[in-house]
């Protein structure tokens, strides 16, 4: 079963240097498919790892079992040393879903302002969300449209509203389901930027996914999924040189190849 647990954990102790996810055995079953088979990685802290695959490849599932949303799952999942779910959690993790989650009916602050009265309720905290929330809007690049309703922008525009909200409280794990799909490649590139800056600066864990193989080259590490299985578990120039590919998504082809080749390939199914 699934290492949920309702209460504190009384024998998972956090370290330091332990990785900010821990997946062993990780299985996640829809009906009568196996939408993860029997996944074992690490996510390292401080960094930011790629999930890269073609649309349809269990990473949104995955995303979803990390964050604790995700019915039907097997195996062990420990997340900043708790099991993945526990509540105590919620505030140390931002979530990004592939559909922006913002109140189209509020302005791009007011959005803000609520999520951030959640996170830090009180009259005495005010002063510090009314900052906490000014600079999320700057760092997203929202600045000229604060004032602005949600529901009047642009689909890029709403991602980075929704990409503001998960940066409130300055969570230590970032899960982003495809946060670029869709922007322009400046847009998309100042992002990679503030992903890199929050790492650095903040030492926050970033897990990016995306079926955009060029984005592969500004993560630290990759995790490559196909059909519910992770092929390789690298960084980027480690997959190069193993493979002999001058691109990762060369080497994610080759891989492919290698698993068919060997008749390792599950079945195809239609995931996400």
């Amino acid at each position: 079963m699934m290492n949920y647990s309702s209460g504190p954990p009384t024998t998972t102790q956090e370290h330091p240097t332990a990785p900010a996810v821990h997946a062993a055995e990780l299985t996640v079953v829809r009906g009568p498919r196996q939408v993860l088979r029997g996944l074992d990685f690490d996510v390292p802290r401080g960094q930011i790892t790629g999930l890269l695959g073609p649309s349809g490849c269990g990473k949104s599932t995955l995303m979803r079992a990390i964050v604790g949303t995700q019915a039907k799952v097997t195996g062990t999942l420990d997340v900043l040393g708790l099991p993945a779910g526990h509540a105590t959690l919620r505030s140390r993790i931002g979530y990004v879903t592939q559909a922006p989650s913002v109140y189209d009916d509020l302005t791009v602050r007011q959005n803000l302002d609520y999520f951030a009265a959640i996170l830090d309720p009180g009259r005495t905290a005010a002063e510090r969300r009314h900052e906490n929330v000014t600079h999320t809007i700057a760092d997203v690049d929202l600045t000229s449209h604060a004032d602005a309703l949600a529901g009047n922008l642009s689909g890029g525009q709403r991602s980075r509203v929704s990409l503001a909200v998960a940066l409130l409280g300055t969570p230590e794990l970032l899960v982003l389901d495809e946060p670029t799909v869709g922007l322009d490649p400046v847009l998309r590139r100042d992002l990679w930027n503030l992903f890199h800056t929050i790492a650095a600066d903040r030492g926050a864990t970033l897990l990016v996914s995306s079926h955009v193989m060029d984005e592969a080259e500004r993560c630290h590490r990759l995790l490559l999924m196909r059909e519910g299985e992770i092929l390789a578990d690298d960084t980027p120039d480690a997959l190069r040189t193993q493979t002999g590919a001058d691109t990762v998504e060369a080497a994610f082809l080759h891989l492919v190849d290698e698993a068919i080749a060997a008749g390792n390939q599950p079945r195809k199914e239609s995931v996400r």
